[in-house]
């Protein structure tokens, strides 16, 4: 077996670095030394915590012209994209620091019968973190920035295609003025991590990644006795209704469908629209697809980087060709690209898409759009609900008291975005429901994931 971790630029297939990996002795050692300085770190007080989170969001804007850059050549994302993913990662770490002292003071309630109690949000120990590529930095601020705040140790196992961007930010979170060993960032092969999962001094596991890891990765940690908390995959659902703003419409599901090279959990990716505004909707949103520019991802006149790996490109690939096969419509893209080096894949739009086809069924995650037709509304939140997946979704119409009523009491996801395409709001709560995983990140939900909801009870 190789003992390097190797990255690859996927706009030109060229080799960015080699990384050595950890031997097992290191990463255990690894291991103890974040438990240790978690001992320590527990104890320091909200304050401090605070303190040092606030530096790290300045560290990382400090540092933001590298990080974006080498985010980029890892995993091929406009630069654009990667100068926003900074931002919104600084943007956590500022959110964090001045409401997590609030969220984690803990409270006193008059106990029953006479007596005082108390409920303290103590932190349990040391958090394993198993990361994917598409957010390199993201990714791991949303769970290490929370979790130590809360007063936790924090591992971080990350895509190995972008180990680079992992061990840059570790260096940022020391720099900052975290205590050596706190967080780290375990360069390990996948059959090594199993250990860190069944380690004692590790408490908690948190993985985001696709439904199949989180089931295997959900089995082993219960079977460990560990606290999980899994941000899966979606085929998440943008509704128009009749009465939408066709230009709006069309904006917000081009946006919502390329972003990021195409490559989000929370993208939109099924566009389900009603008879009245199906012609008009689909017409000008081919035209907006086929005008979408792919190449190099630093030049300004691009829209559309590569994906981030061959194998991701040609699954996705698989997945649109099985679909016409099974009846759908290349409406336009749906070939890749002969004259590029890199793993490019052009804007695509499926329709005549139906379920028993991946485009249905599956989550794509790429530039691929899938187009289904319903009679109303009605109609149309049942196909958005026909899905074994819940992370988010999007209704756009005019008529905003009825998207709300639909988004609160019929949609069957986690997150709702009306008349706009979202990704993450640091004071906004973030997951899903069926196989899109289970616990909440941000918003004050994600700091309290891994902490020991303690009761002290104090007699009259």
């Amino acid at each position: 077996m190789t003992r390097q971790i190797t990255t690859i630029n996927p706009a030109t297939g060229a080799k960015i670095a080699d990384h050595d990996l950890m031997t097992d002795a290191e990463r255990d050692a690894a291991i103890d030394a974040c438990d240790a300085a978690f001992q320590t770190w527990r104890h320091r007080s909200l304050e401090d915590r605070a303190k040092v989170i606030k530096a790290i969001g300045k560290g990382l804007r400090d540092n933001s012209d590298v990080l974006a850059k080498l985010m980029t050549d890892e995993m091929g994302k406009l630069i654009s994209h990667s100068q926003q993913e900074v931002e919104l990662c600084a943007a956590i770490c500022d959110w964090t620091a001045g409401q997590g002292i609030d969220e984690l003071r803990g409270e006193d309630r008059d106990l029953q019968g006479g007596g005082q109690g108390h409920v303290a949000y103590a932190p349990i120990g040391v958090i394993y973190g198993i990361q994917p590529w598409n957010f390199p930095a993201y990714q791991v601020v949303r769970y290490s920035i929370a979790n130590l705040m809360a007063g936790n140790g924090v591992l971080l196992k990350h895509a190995s295609s972008v180990t680079g961007s992992g061990k840059m930010l570790e260096r940022i979170y020391r720099e900052a003025g975290l205590p050596e060993g706190l967080f780290t960032v375990l360069t390990i092969s996948h059959d090594q991590s199993d250990a860190v999962i069944e380690n004692d001094v590790v408490r908690g596991v948190t993985l985001t990644g696709s439904s199949a890891a989180g089931q295997i990765i959900a089995e082993k940690a219960g079977r460990a006795l560990k606290k999980t908390v899994l941000e899966l995959g979606s085929n998440d659902a943008y509704i128009v209704l009749e009465d939408a703003d066709i230009k709006l419409a069309v904006e917000t599901c081009v946006q919502g469908r390329i972003y990021n090279n195409g490559e989000t959990c929370i993208a939109a990716k099924r566009f389900i629209v009603v008879e009245e505004a199906y012609d008009a909707f689909v017409t000008a949103f081919v035209d907006a697809m086929q005008n979408i520019e792919h190449g190099d991802p630093y030049q300004n006149n691009v829209d559309l980087g590569p994906m981030a790996r061959k194998d991701l490109r040609d699954d996705l690939h698989k997945q649109v060709e099985e679909s016409i096969e099974k009846g759908a419509r290349c409406l336009c893209g749906g070939a890749i690209p002969e004259d590029a080096d890199g793993f490019f894949y052009p804007a695509t739009v499926l329709d005549n898409v139906a379920p028993g086809q991946p485009a249905y069924d599956d989550e794509l995650f790429g530039p691929v759009a899938a187009v289904i037709r319903a009679t109303d509304a009605e109609d149309a939140m049942r196909i958005a609900n026909d899905s074994r997946f819940g992370l988010g979704g999007g209704i756009i119409t005019k008529d905003v008291e009825r998207a709300r009523d639909l988004a609160v009491n019929h949609f069957d996801t986690g997150m709702v975005f009306i008349n706009g395409f979202g990704l993450a709001t640091p004071n906004m709560p973030f997951g899903g429901v069926k196989n899109s995983g289970y616990g909440r990140e941000h918003g004050g939900f994600g700091i309290k994931e891994f902490v020991n909801v303690k009761a002290v009870h104090v007699a009259a």
